[in-house]
């Protein structure tokens, strides 16, 4: 799960966001295939439809190819797109309200920024 998707997201948001994550990190690559939907489903103790519902989305959104029968595999430059997509999905929703945050609490950002 992306450290910023958080428990209120719907549950096959933050299933994606985990995968999401692995991609990101390198777990899964470019010609990959994804964990069958019954073996993410147990492993992270969630429904099989909803584990489908969120692996559907990373067919609509084109990061991965269905091969019937077989599975879903990871499409060349999808990292990369993810990579883009989240990072905007983090300046647009999440770094507003962390600033905010950051600032209720009188943290300076750029000596935080400076500490990391």
């Amino acid at each position: 799960m992306t450290a910023y998707n958080g428990g209120d997201s719907p549950v096959y948001l933050r299933l994606r966001g985990l995968v999401v994550a692995a991609i990101l990190r390198g777990e899964h690559r470019e010609g990959d295939q994804l964990p069958s939907v019954r073996a993410f489903a147990a492993e992270h103790g969630a429904n099989p439809l909803t584990v489908a519902k969120a692996y559907q989305s990373f067919q609509v959104d084109g990061y991965v190819e269905v091969r019937r029968g077989v599975g879903m595999f990871i499409l060349p430059g999808a990292a990369e797109r993810l990579r883009v997509v989240e990072r905007e999905r983090f300046v647009d929703r999440y770094w507003p309200r962390i600033a905010e945050h950051a600032e209720l609490l009188g943290i300076d950002l750029g000596a935080l920024i400076e500490r990391v």
